[in-house]
């Protein structure tokens, strides 16, 4: 069975004085099936909202009010590198190997973790960057000053830039009011049908068209949306509001807020007045929402330090997995899914802005060519057991055995071509005949 697990980050002192749960633990690696249990855990971390990143190798956690990242190395099951930054880390998001973060300073920086390469833009907020979103392609940026920046990832990261280049982004989206306290972007990368959803303080969130700028939908909340999260397909996104209200949108659904059956885009939709579901106010609104790869099950953290767990399909009363005993601010699921890449980055490269030339440091992963049968059958112990039954089974086939019905048409066929051939025999002779007795007679 595929087993599903997340990671989970709290930030803050303990709750209470639980001598079940281990003392500095602040990262905590999940299974969630087929069975629940903490697999592993990591200490000396406290990250606030949007500062956990997952890799195959390795989890990045953005340290509160801090300048330094802690990576922890997932192989290893230690703490690996402590890494300074030039200025305080806001949120973090990772794209393959580069781990993209958001100061508040309002400034992007993009660290190439097997090289060691820092790239830094200019201050293009003008308050702190709240959230990250990343797609192969590019990097989306929402802030503190409402403004939501589009990068060109590609431009981000070429070698050629001469020193002192100021990037800019591609565009900006300026719909919100207030400050943007969440972001998530689809897997498509067609510029016809990626979109991004932003959710603000501003009591609503905007459905985008990142790659031309167009606003498709707004939709307004009761209260502040305080995180959202996308599904995995990209059929519907889920909001947690800051009054404890969990809300589902459907994209495609019997009104639909995208494509040929929808309103028009300038059109406002309203929430609905019901929600999917409402937290306890024992466990407090949701800090942090994520979908489960299936689509079936959301998980949420909150700041009494429950992790829920919500049925999407039959929208029961949400389970409690685990009690962290500190405000739980990130959850993040690892991908059932191989990457496929052909290198690992076993140890990271901690950044560095003073070299031009750098140092790839990785760890090529063997080939996984499939094996031909020939191969199977020189490198294995003896004879397999197909191959053999295979072998007895043509010994024991009759040798005139087969078609009974191909025979007797190919039977049919030779005797046709037999009767031409003693017919063209007869005539050559016939001619040979009169030929003789025509030259004898002269």
């Amino acid at each position: 069975m595929l087993s599903e697990e997340f990671v989970s980050a709290i930030c803050g002192p303990p709750l209470s004085s639980n001598t079940a749960i281990a003392k500095d633990v602040g990262i905590y690696c999940h299974t969630l099936s087929p069975a629940y249990s903490v697999k592993s855990t990591f200490k000396k971390s406290s990250a606030p909202p949007n500062c956990v990143a997952v890799s195959e190798t390795h989890v990045f956690a953005a340290q509160q009010d801090k300048a330094y990242v802690h990576a922890y190395s997932r192989l290893r099951g230690n703490q690996e590198a402590f890494v300074a930054f030039p200025e305080r880390i806001r949120c973090v998001a990772l794209v393959g190997d580069v781990l993209v973060l958001g100061t508040t300073e309002g400034r992007l920086m993009l660290w190439e973790t097997c090289t060691g390469r820092l790239i830094s833009t200019p201050a293009r907020h003008v308050q702190a960057v709240s959230c990250v979103a990343t797609t192969p392609y590019h990097v989306l940026t929402g802030s503190d000053d409402s403004d939501i920046h589009v990068w060109s990832l590609s431009q981000l990261l070429e070698l050629d830039t001469p020193a002192g280049t100021e990037f800019e982004p591609q565009r900006s989206l300026s719909n919100h009011r207030a400050a943007v306290t969440g972001l998530a972007v689809s897997p498509s990368v067609s510029s016809d049908t990626n979109f991004c959803v932003s959710a603000s303080k501003d009591k609503s969130c905007i459905i985008w068209n990142y790659q031309t700028g167009d606003a498709l939908r707004t939709l307004l909340f009761p209260s502040a949306p305080l995180c959202v999260s996308l599904e995995p397909a990209a059929r519907a996104f889920c909001v947690s509001c800051d009054d404890g209200s969990l809300h589902l949108a459907e994209l495609y659904g019997p009104k639909p807020l995208l494509g040929p059956g929808s309103e028009d885009p300038a059109t406002v939709v309203q929430a609905p007045s019901s929600p999917f579901g409402t937290a306890h106010t024992d466990a407090g609104p949701a800090s942090c929402v994520a979908w489960s790869y299936d689509g079936t099950m959301l998980l949420t953290g909150h700041p009494k330090g429950q992790i829920l767990r919500w049925d999407v399909a039959e929208n029961k009363s949400p389970v409690e997995l685990a009690n962290l005993n500190a405000a739980v601010t990130n959850i993040v699921f690892i991908s059932p899914f191989p990457e496929g890449k052909p290198t690992k980055t076993v140890n990271i490269v901690k950044p560095s802005q003073a070299e031009r030339s750098y140092t790839f440091t990785t760890q090529f992963e063997p080939l996984k060519a499939e094996s031909a049968k020939f191969d199977s059958l020189l490198t294995g112990p003896g004879f397999p057991q197909d191959t053999m039954e295979a072998a007895i089974a043509a010994f024991y086939q009759p040798v005139g055995g087969g078609d009974s019905a191909g025979d007797a048409e190919l039977q049919r066929q030779n005797e046709e071509l037999w009767e031409l051939i003693n017919e063209q025999r007869a005539l050559q002779k016939e001619t040979l005949q009169r030929y003789v007795q025509a030259k004898s007679a002269k």
